[in-house]
């Protein structure tokens, strides 16, 4: 395998910049990709070894690295930039792809952050003495090995390496074609910190091909991957998720929901509802239906309006919603269909519905909901308690805006992902979402009779 780093005469690993190529021309992918497996296997051994003084002293190292080669990065990412609008690729796309001073900047800032968190790894939890004499508990350990396979976002890659390092996991990185020149960058740079640390530099590597084919073989590896955790559109999701022939941690949609209780504070609705949809409208945790209590809709409805009508937010509704909202001046106001229930807009664009229940409510979001984030606004404890009990998403929240389902507005430091499945890890992933559970019992010579 390549090695992107080497140690200077200081004991300090230097960057070797030049790019290489990942196999010899007699190399198929499907060889290589076990290559890559095999290093990744044997690395997690020596990562769940690890101390944690070890595993901190490469996010530390890392941080350090992205701050000295910073402008070795934006010169890397530039090439990225110009072939992206080479190719036509959408502006947004292009956005998602450059690393500028305050990316560069945060990312550095993150891995330190990481590094301060606590380690999982080891923990041992639930110890009770049995009536035969024995302590049964659970040890937290790491997973093993990932694999990554995510589009646009070169920082991704720094997320996913400062998760796997400071869990003791070893992964297989594979970024997008778009960000190969930045993502291979970056990756040096998480050699380079490896090996200061002492640690395998085989714990995170990077697919350094660009060959669609090295994908198939990545989620059909169960010999040296153990989950796989796609990050990108529903279409790479569902292919992942159709293919793969080891566990995927996942989401498909995010069609979130902010419900309009019969009793709410007007001005704190009308606030949240405008933060969770109009913050930001690419994120899968960004408000994309909105349902009102019929108690509320008279009064509710033409103040949200106003505000979507000004930022030019187009609202799908049904009968009710429509007859009020049609009166806000320079509202867009279209009648929904069947479909806009479901959907996930990542655009300006809202399905607003009237219902006559809190049951109603709970009811619509489970059934057309992706079951990722849900809110309820009410002054109503006891709603607001049926609410996160009944609604079956992996994050619910009373009087707070869908956008912070994120893992370091959690307190997780970063996340790997989002979570909708209900084994395993659940709504954003962080550490603990990169660890498993293994029974410890302690004994004193105890036999079963």
């Amino acid at each position: 395998m390549n090695t992107a780093a080497s140690t200077s005469a200081s004991g300090s690993a230097s960057v070797a910049w030049s790019e290489g190529q990942p196999q010899s021309e007699s190399q198929s992918i499907p060889d290589y990709m076990d290559a890559v497996g095999r290093a990744a296997r044997t690395a997690a051994t020596a990562m769940a070894a690890a101390s944690t003084a070890a595993r901190n002293n490469a996010l530390l190292a890392l941080a350090q690295q992205i701050r000295t080669h910073a402008g070795e990065l934006k010169a890397r990412n530039a090439s990225d930039i110009a072939a992206a609008q080479a190719h036509g690729l959408a502006a947004p796309m292009v956005d998602r792809l450059r690393l500028t001073d305050k990316v560069i900047a945060t990312m550095a800032e993150s891995c330190e952050q990481v590094a301060a968190l606590p380690d999982p790894v080891g923990e041992i939890t639930h110890m009770r003495r049995r009536p035969t004499g024995i302590s049964v508990g659970q040890m937290r350990v790491p997973i093993g090995v990932f694999g990554m396979i995510y589009e646009s976002r070169p920082n991704v890659t720094l997320e996913a390496a400062s998760l796997a390092i400071k869990s003791g996991n070893a992964c297989v990185l594979r970024g997008g074609s778009e960000a190969i020149h930045s993502n291979l960058a970056l990756w040096k740079l998480v050699q380079a910190a490896l090996a200061d640390a002492g640690l395998p530099t085989n714990a995170v590597q990077l697919v350094q091909t660009t060959d669609r084919a090295a994908v198939g073989q990545l989620i059909a590896m169960p010999q040296h991957v153990d989950v796989i955790i796609p990050r990108g559109g529903k279409g790479l999701i569902e292919r992942i998720s159709a293919e793969a022939k080891v566990p995927v941690i996942k989401h498909l949609d995010g069609n979130c929901h902010t419900y309009i209780d019969s009793e709410v504070d007007l001005a704190l609705a009308v606030t949240v509802t405008d933060n969770a949809k109009t913050q930001k409208y690419s994120p899968c945790n960004a408000t994309e239906s909105l349902l009102v209590h019929s108690a509320q809709a008279a009064a509710f409805l033409p103040l949200i309006g106003r505000v979507f009508a000004d930022k030019g937010v187009e609202m799908r509704c049904d009968a009710r919603a429509k007859a009020i909202l049609s009166d806000v001046a320079g509202a867009q106001v279209v009648e929904a269909t069947e479909q806009d229930w479901f959907e996930e807009y990542l655009a300006p664009v809202i399905a607003v519905k009237v219902v006559d229940s809190l049951d109603e409510a709970i009811a619509h979001i489970n059934r057309y909901g992706s079951h990722h984030t849900d809110a309820i606004l009410t002054t109503n404890h006891p709603n607001g308690m049926r609410f996160v009990r009944e609604v079956d998403s992996s994050s619910v929240m009373i009087n707070a805006s869908t956008r912070f389902a994120d893992g370091f507005e959690y307190g997780l430091g970063a996340e790997i992902g989002i979570s909708t499945d209900k084994f395993h890890a659940r709504g954003p992933v962080g550490l603990e979402g990169l660890t498993s559970l293994k029974y410890v019992v302690l004994g004193q010579g105890e036999i079963r009779s």
